[in-house]
């Protein structure tokens, strides 16, 4: 399928550098076996879009019996956005979803007014030596939906559209882009792909959002004829059209974006809201643990344990 007809290729240097708005490097940290890069929020940027929050998990080999185990904890007030590379996660969730994702699928969760969720390495991928590579990313709501009902919805693989052309395919996310829409629900304008560059191919960059960004998960990509590495994130300004080549060894990326929100958020754990009277809120109620009581109860089948508020 050829591209978006109103998407005109060009050339990497036919921008100018500048069109860089910003630039970060995410620090990487240590969760005991795997790496987490956070890009967003970064100290210069807090939103691309509505995405808020940006995290890489891995890539990490884990051995036998080995696995992640992300314990019943709270979200108010975004979308949840789990997308993997490899390995597999067990989903359950306070709405009653039980979802295994499977790389290339997705799995949207959105939180409103409150939801409980955890996430765990399935027992068959316990069951021997296994990989855990993903993406997970946050999406602040509009102050209109804020106390809506939790929801989840997940989309196989083959759910979601994918666009090829020359030596560049993306599977679109969330979203519309290059003339193609993503089947899931959104509250606010965003798209969101996963993109693989063969040596040497391009990218031009939806240029109907605005707000645009560009993840580097493997390999490198140039801009202005300028070189950038995996796990770097850049945001361009809005109206440039921008075209991103890849490097020698190809490139996998993440490309997000959207409307801007009315305005910023107010972050605290797990919780995103237009107030920190929500927040407050929020955590009045996590920490009494009331479940089935307030807006947060326990999945169904996970219940034993939780992660506490934090002091």
């Amino acid at each position: 399928m050829s591209w978006n007809p109103a998407i005109e290729p060009g050339c990497p240097d036919e921008v100018s550098i500048d069109a860089i708005e910003t630039l970060i490097v995410p620090r990487a940290r240590d969760l005991g076996g795997f790496e987490v890069r956070r890009a967003l929020p970064s100290p210069n940027r807090q939103m691309v879009g509505p995405f808020i929050f940006f995290d890489q998990a891995g890539p990490a080999e884990l051995l036998s019996g080995q696995g992640i185990d992300v314990r019943p904890h709270p979200h108010i007030g975004l979308g949840t956005v789990t997308y993997l590379y490899r390995g597999e996660f067990h989903h359950r969730d306070s709405t009653g979803a039980d979802q295994i994702i499977r790389p290339g699928e997705l799995n949207w969760m959105v939180a409103g007014r409150g939801v409980t969720h955890s996430e765990r390495t399935t027992s068959t991928a316990r069951s021997g030596p296994n990989s855990m590579f993903g993406i997970q990313t946050w999406l602040a709501l509009p102050e209109r939906d804020e106390d809506m009902e939790p929801t989840f919805d997940h989309y196989d693989k083959e759910a979601l559209p994918v666009i090829e052309d020359g030596g560049a395919s993306v599977r679109l996310i969330l979203g519309d882009a290059y003339g193609q829409t993503a089947p899931a629900k959104l509250l606010s304008e965003a798209f969101y792909a996963d993109v693989a560059l063969s040596p040497g191919s391009r990218l031009p960059l939806p240029d109907n959002h605005e707000d645009r960004g560009v993840y580097i998960v493997e390999g490198s990509i140039s801009i202005a004829g300028q070189q950038f590495e995996a796990s770097q994130m850049m945001v361009f300004r809005p109206g440039d059209r921008i075209t991103v080549a890849a490097g020698e060894r190809g490139a996998r990326l993440m490309v997000l974006g959207g409307a801007t929100l009315s305005g910023p958020r107010y972050i605290w754990w797990n919780f995103v809201a237009s107030s920190k009277e929500r927040i407050e809120a929020a955590k009045a109620e996590w920490r009494a643990e009331n479940w089935g009581q307030g807006r947060f109860d326990l999945p169904v089948d996970d219940r034993h344990e939780h992660i506490p508020l934090p002091d």
